[in-house]
């Protein structure tokens, strides 16, 4: 949606690599866009966007209207189970939004291949289940988080921290990485999970949720696999934080196809 940053070019040099002709999407979407969000306050500056998305190897620049990607504003996607916990459960109709606007852009560029950050780790397990489900014959790729060097997950949400807020932040994924080395060394995941939120807590971060989910389905799980990631929504200074990792440590890759081992 914009404002882009060191994620969102990961992204499109993954896409150079890899492809002949790459599209970037440029779209502030309105319909995922909750009653209390404010849509005309999100950060716009195309001529910038245009500028990194050219350094990075974008080919083609995709930015539409409103107008042209809703012409009636009659039409939406439901992705039904794995769109309803965490974030679904926090701003309903988001992920309808999403999956609308995914399933429009894909049929608007005809894709070979798509490329997403695990940052939004709901988000991308929402898009596999609408190409598994709608046909839709694209690979995907499922990019590593990019962080800053204090471990903070970029986002263009960090903009709105303060700069103590965003050194606060930073216990996000130091806390992360805690929970995950308390439950490789074999203390229960739900154990574990609760030191972290209590240590979150004590850093000043509100948690909204923190759990062990399959990454394919986002449902909560007891024990980990190849699958298994820690998510992490916290809160600080009005600003929603989210963050997750892998749980157990794999072998660190530049994409997560989801392989599934069935």
């Amino acid at each position: 949606m914009g404002a882009f940053h060191a994620g969102h070019t990961r992204l499109m040099e993954h896409a150079r690599d890899e492809n002949d002709v790459v599209v970037t999407s440029l779209f502030v979407n309105p319909t995922q866009f909750g009653p209390k969000e404010d849509f005309s306050k999100y950060p716009r500056d195309e001529e910038t966007d245009a500028a990194l998305a050219a350094r990075a190897g974008t080919t083609i620049l995709f930015a539409p209207s409103v107008e042209e990607m809703y012409p009636n504003g009659l039409a939406s996607i439901h992705v039904a189970k794995v769109s309803e916990p965490f974030e679904g459960s926090v701003r309903p109709g988001h992920f309808d939004g999403v999956a609308t606007i995914v399933g429009k852009l894909f049929l608007a560029c005809r894709p070979s291949r798509a490329y997403f950050g695990l940052k939004d780790l709901q988000q991308c397990a929402v898009i596999r289940s609408l190409v598994e489900d709608m046909l839709f014959p694209i690979e995907l790729r499922f990019i590593e988080i990019e962080r800053e060097e204090s471990g903070l997950a970029r986002s263009s949400r960090n903009e709105y921290l303060s700069p103590s807020g965003r050194q606060l932040a930073s216990a996000i994924y130091s806390t992360l990485v805690y929970v995950k080395d308390n439950i490789l060394a074999g203390i229960e995941p739900e154990s574990a999970i609760n030191t972290g939120v209590e240590r979150l807590s004590t850093s000043g971060l509100t948690v909204d949720y923190f759990a062990l989910v399959d990454q394919r389905t986002m449902a909560t799980v007891r024990g980990t696999s190849q699958f298994t990631r820690l998510v992490v929504c916290a809160r600080l200074e009005g600003v929603r934080l989210l963050d997750n990792c892998s749980c157990p440590l794999q072998l660190r890759v530049p994409y997560n196809r989801y392989v599934d081992d069935s």
